[in-house]
């Protein structure tokens, strides 16, 4: 009979930790703060309407916006995760949520479309200092099922960004732009919580400063050629998913509006359905890679996607708001099994692993608004989600990745 390690408490005296009360209370928390992170930079898309009708932008402008809130977020992410390797900041993840704050407030009362870039930069540099770290903590908390405690981070990111819509339908479109000051609430919220997590976090960390890894892992070694190799593949997948997810979240409303002629609310209503299709994905994805191995979910993932986004842009309303929940599903497994993936392949460098992959999530997402912005001004909304359907068969490269869960479950066996 196996007993539970023992850690010091602030008293200095010796408990046991519970791995399963303390992993669910610790990820539902942070499940929670990325729920509400997520839901308030997903309103910037969200009031797109607004924001165009009032400073009177065109498509391109949109995809600055998105450009500008998305790199501020994927540009230092790595940079963060590279900085808390070496030296873990429990309480950096409150001060992050304080910039989102910040940009929240500034977007509600913004003069000019210059002050609105300065606004999204700020919720840009919140993501930014948030997820890296928390990811950290996710892992830390996981009792070595890794894939299920990402899926349980990530779904709550991903159903926060779908009801991001819903508070722009019910709440910002009828009381105008200053509303958006409302959801600062949300944020205060999330700080008081991130403070709590950073006590737990900074109580179980090691001497030497690092966090203390929750079971005992095993990882494979591969040559750094192979390494190098092999996440060069991942950063293509992620610019698959990335690229096509924006073309959704971005400009299915325009999609819908322009194609179907559906009031505004209507079209919020269909991106809020395709946003919890996604967060269904998510919470499918990481269970079932640890289970039967993240290769196998990113085959499907990635191009499973594709007898889907080919017709998407030829059908009628219906089976639009069918096949972009069918999509968002399938699709939205990739990500946790991608950066789960990417932490076993290069151990030991979990805030850099993450923040790379969830910067790279926002940059390709950023750099896809811009560019589908720019081409949908040259011709049509419909002809960008022409063009964006083939992306998914990028996901062909998979068969060159390393299988990593094998060897892994057979080190684990032995």
């Amino acid at each position: 009979m196996s007993t539970a390690p023992s850690v010091s408490t602030s008293t200095g005296v010796s408990s046991p930790l519970n791995a399963s009360e303390t992993t669910y209370r610790i990820l539902a928390a942070l499940g929670l703060c990325h729920l509400l992170n997520d839901m308030l930079q997903s309103v910037i898309p969200a009031v797109y309407p607004i924001l165009k009708t009032s400073y009177h932008l065109d498509f391109a402008q949109i995809g600055l916006i998105t450009l500008t809130v998305q790199l501020t977020a994927s540009l230092l992410q790595p940079m963060v995760g590279l900085y808390t390797d070496r030296r873990p900041m429990p309480y950096s993840l409150p001060v992050g949520m304080a910039f989102t704050l910040a940009g929240l407030l500034l977007l509600s009362i913004a003069p000019s479309f210059v002050a609105i870039l300065c606004a999204v930069a700020f919720v840009g540099v919140g993501s930014s200092v948030f997820h890296p770290e928390s990811s950290r903590v996710v892992r830390m908390a996981s009792g070595g099922r890794h894939g299920l405690a990402q899926s349980i981070f990530q779904v709550g990111g991903n159903f926060g960004t779908s009801l991001g819509p819903l508070l722009a339908a019910f709440i910002v479109l009828p009381a105008g732009q200053k509303s958006i000051a409302w959801l600062s609430a949300f944020a205060l919220v999330a700080i008081v919580i991130m403070t709590k997590v950073g006590h737990w976090y900074k109580a179980h960390r090691k001497p030497g400063g690092k966090a203390r890894a929750a079971g005992h892992e095993h990882h494979v070694q591969f040559s750094s050629k192979k390494v190098a190799v092999s996440l060069g593949i991942l950063v293509a997948l992620v610019f698959s998913k990335f690229f096509y997810l924006v073309s959704l979240t971005s400009y299915y409303t325009f999609f819908l509006i322009q194609k179907f002629h559906v009031p505004v609310q209507t079209a919020q209503i269909y991106l809020f359905v395709f946003l919890g299709a996604v967060a269904a994905g998510t919470i499918i994805g990481g269970p079932v890679g640890d289970r039967i191995g993240r290769k196998y979910v990113i085959w499907v993932s990635i191009l499973g996607v594709l007898p889907f986004s080919l017709p998407l842009p030829y059908v009628n309303l219906f089976w639009t708001g069918i096949l972009s929940v069918i999509i968002g599903i399938v699709l939205a497994s990739a990500f946790t099994a991608i950066v789960v993936y990417a932490q076993d392949l290069v151990p030991g460098k979990v805030g850099a692993v993450s923040g790379l992959f969830f910067g790279l999530a926002f940059g390709m997402g950023g750099i896809g608004a811009a560019l589908l912005g720019q081409l949908a001004d040259v011709t049509s909304i419909t002809f960008v989600y022409k063009v964006c359907s083939f992306l998914p068969a990028i996901g062909l490269l998979t068969a060159f990745l390393p299988n990593i869960e094998p060897a892994r479950i057979r080190a684990t066996r032995a």
